[in-house]
């Protein structure tokens, strides 16, 4: 904590209780957090009795010029004076990555200081030890915008569904995925095509590994599963599969059956523990989340007393995420003038990780088949030997061949796997095509 607190006489009944703020990093989210409390201190004031001040700042790069109303004395390269300095009442983490970031806010914490981070990677797989070092310094550390951006979703989750019973919680969680396959849905364009046009737009990276193939989706669902189940979830626990192998084939196919393709991250808790994973997902067109188009994001949630709930908006960007950073920035000035805690986290219990082979879920299966008598007996016994119901099944001609697409009551990860591996033995298979899981009725 800072040395003193400034106050002084206001016109009404509450006093201004000045809050030095310690910023580590200044690229689109710092910077966008800087101006948004230089734009709204007056009313953030009024609503709230606290003044921020941004009074130093940690940047890799002194000579960038960086749009913000600071002075270039506020600037600093050594994170570590930041984190520690006695001028600095809370500190907020926006730099991302796992180090120097875990190292930067365990040093905040022991000094005694709040912090905010809005880094998903870093929660996502040494959390533990960053929450255990919070309780222990007696200190706030809180990360609204670790998930799902400007979208207020992880503080529901803690407190306004606290005395519920979650059951499940999905969602679409990263924009760049959802950006793709839309364009994949609406005017035809390729999986590459798609993403040239993402990445020129600014909504994917040059390297867009992260968000394609789930890995940004996993951090968040591992941060979404501890916080809905009060169990600690690693990123290591997730399932992922990405979008890249994704064919115009399957999103037409999705669409003639009613259904839209999204990347999906769900976390669920049953009887056995708690299921979570990443994964393409048929989504039937008549459910909220088939509607979520371009780079939004939104988060559906199903709890025992509340029933279903839905927050939608915008998930990544710098102001929507400067926004949720600053809503949490906003709590730990508040409660550490008034010397109280915040809603952390609270403590995680153990519980067990259903293997993804466990889980059960409906099906889209295509293949390409010789177009003969006695092709359909052969793959059907395939799919009862295995446990594997057939709900539905289309056929269409392919010159010589034919095209089968079969979509499947609920069955095990493990029966629908074996079923694949043994249809791919039936001579009259020429091709097992995508695989992807169906969010249906049964679901």
């Amino acid at each position: 904590m800072g040395d003193s607190w400034p106050v002084r006489e206001t016109d009404g009944p509450m006093a201004e209780d000045v809050v030095k703020v310690g910023l580590l990093g200044c690229g689109n989210v710092g910077a966008a957090l800087v101006r948004l409390i230089a734009e709204h201190g007056d009313t953030i004031e009024a609503r709230t009795g606290v003044r921020l001040e941004v009074a130093r700042v940690a940047v890799r790069n002194l000579a960038r010029e960086r749009d913000v109303p600071l002075p270039a004395s506020a600037f600093t390269h050594d994170g570590t004076e930041v984190a520690t300095a006695s001028d600095v009442d809370v500190v907020v983490e926006v730099i991302g990555g796992i180090e120097p970031a875990r190292e930067l806010i365990v040093e905040a914490l022991k000094a005694g200081k709040p912090v905010v981070t809005a880094n998903k990677e870093l929660l996502a797989n040494v959390g533990k030890e960053l929450f255990e070092t919070a309780e222990g310094a007696g200190v706030d550390l809180l990360f609204e915008a670790s998930v799902a951006g400007g979208i207020p979703l992880l503080r529901p989750l803690r407190e306004s569904l606290a005395g519920d019973r979650i059951r499940r919680v999905m969602g679409i969680v990263n924009g760049t995925t959802n950006y793709i396959l839309t364009r994949m849905a609406e005017s035809g364009a390729s999986f590459h095509d798609a993403l040239a046009e993402a990445q020129t737009l600014g909504f994917a990276e040059r390297d867009p590994t992260a968000d394609v193939e789930g890995f940004d989706a996993a951090a968040k669902v591992a941060i979404i599963a501890s916080i809905a189940f009060g169990a600690r979830v690693v990123a290591g626990d997730v399932y992922r599969e990405g979008i890249s192998e994704l064919t115009d084939s399957d999103i037409v196919s999705a669409q003639e059956l009613g259904y839209v393709v999204k990347l999906l991250a769900v976390a669920e808790e049953g009887p056995s523990g708690i299921a979570v994973r990443v994964h393409p997902t048929m989504v039937p067109r008549t459910h909220p989340l088939a509607s979520v188009r371009e780079s939004f994001n939104a988060v559906f949630i199903e709890a025992d007393a509340a029933g279903e709930l839905m927050l939608y908006g915008r998930g990544a960007g710098g102001g929507p995420t400067a926004s949720a950073v600053l809503g949490d920035l906003i709590d730990a000035s508040k409660n550490l003038a008034s010397g109280a805690r915040g809603a952390t986290i609270g403590v995680l219990a153990r519980k067990p990780i259903v293997p993804i082979d466990e889980v059960e879920s409906q099906f889209y299966l295509q293949l390409e088949v010789a177009d003969r008598p006695g092709v359909l007996a052969a793959i059907a016994e395939q799919f009862g030997t295995h446990a594997v119901s057939i709900r539905s099944m289309q056929q269409m001609g392919i010159g010589d061949d034919a095209r089968l697409v079969f979509v499947t009551h609920l069955a095990r990860e493990a029966d629908l796997r074996a079923t694949v591996h043994a249809l791919r033995d039936v001579d009259a298979v020429h091709r097992v095509g995508s695989v992807l899981r169906v969010l249906g009725d049964e679901s």
